[in-house]
């Protein structure tokens, strides 16, 4: 399986509910590495995997929506405990609903799986896998 994967961060701002989060309970910021890596059996006609510069920019498109906000009143967000691991899934679905409308370009309809992975610091990270939609 052939893997191209870039990275951005994002800062946010959010608090947990249920006392299993102790302090994180009450408003905390966060800085998040966020990593990307996209796979497929076989390259495309161009020799790769995807196009790494519109992969960065489509990252950055979703992270846009989450940068220097506070996750707490955020619509889209309302409800969920904000973790990590609630969070790489929050990123996948949107990249892979634009990876589906084609915002990767030719060649997208290749892609068999992404993986978002969130780095919370240098010793701890939680990431969603899956497969992406047959076209």
């Amino acid at each position: 399986m052939f893997i191209v994967s870039v990275r951005d961060h994002v800062m946010i701002a959010h608090s947990f509910q249920g006392e299993i989060f102790g302090p994180a309970q009450r408003l905390h910021g966060a800085t998040w590495l966020v990593e990307i890596e996209l796979r497929r059996p076989e390259l495309d006609a161009n020799g790769i995997v995807a196009d790494i510069d519109r992969l960065t920019k489509l990252l950055g498109g979703v992270l846009d929506a989450l940068r220097y906000r506070n996750l707490d009143e955020e619509p889209s967000l309302r409800g969920l405990n904000t973790t990590t691991e609630v969070m790489a899934h929050w990123i996948h679905q949107r990249l892979a609903e634009r990876i589906a409308r084609g915002e990767l370009g030719a060649g997208s309809e290749g892609l068999r799986s992404l993986r978002v992975t969130l780095h919370e610091s240098h010793v701890a990270w939680a990431a969603y896998d899956s497969e992406l939609p047959r076209p």
